[in-house]
């Protein structure tokens, strides 16, 4: 499959089966988001895999859908902020980063057959108690990790005329 057939094919999937996911299937999910790039190689982020049912049930605390805490892996992409690489105006891209890497995560989940659905509408004080993180890690996005129940929503997007400028905007 091209890059862009694989772009095309990952989209949000808000139903999922029960079926649990292989231990090699997420290890490559996983490995995908260790390759990433990140700004200056300094790779600020963490990854935390919850497949404890009880687990995913306290993080309905952070994010009430039933269809995301009930599938069988919950993946939350942490950043560590002083690892971020800091740009001379002063933004940090630790989230830029942990961004990247997300999306790399997701793309090889849909290259794989299993669907993913990117959140960041949740509680991070909730998910930093429930899953326990350290002074300086954040949560910066979860998914659902599993077997699609459903296609996901069509892709709606800009045409290119709308966003592209060349040489100045």
């Amino acid at each position: 499959m091209s890059f862009l057939d694989l772009a095309a094919k990952r989209g949000s999937i808000r139903a999922y089966k029960t079926d649990p996911v292989s231990e090699e299937l997420l290890a490559q999910v996983l490995e995908a988001g260790r390759l990433a790039p990140s700004a200056a190689n300094q790779q600020p982020w963490h990854f935390i895999v919850v497949r404890d049912e009880q687990v995913r049930q306290r993080l309905q605390q952070a994010y009430a859908k039933e269809w995301f805490w009930k599938t069988p892996v919950l993946l939350v992409v942490c950043t560590e902020t002083k690892r971020g690489w800091v740009r001379q105006d002063g933004k940090n891209y630790a989230s830029v980063d942990g961004a990247i890497a997300m999306d790399h995560m997701t793309l090889c989940a849909a290259d794989l057959g299993l669907g993913t659905c990117w959140v960041g509408a949740f509680h991070p004080a909730k998910v930093k108690e429930i899953l326990g993180l350290p002074d300086g890690i954040e949560p910066l996005a979860m998914t659902p990790l599993g077997v699609p129940a459903a296609e996901p929503r069509p892709k709606i997007r800009k045409d290119l005329k709308e966003i592209v400028h060349y040489e100045r905007w």
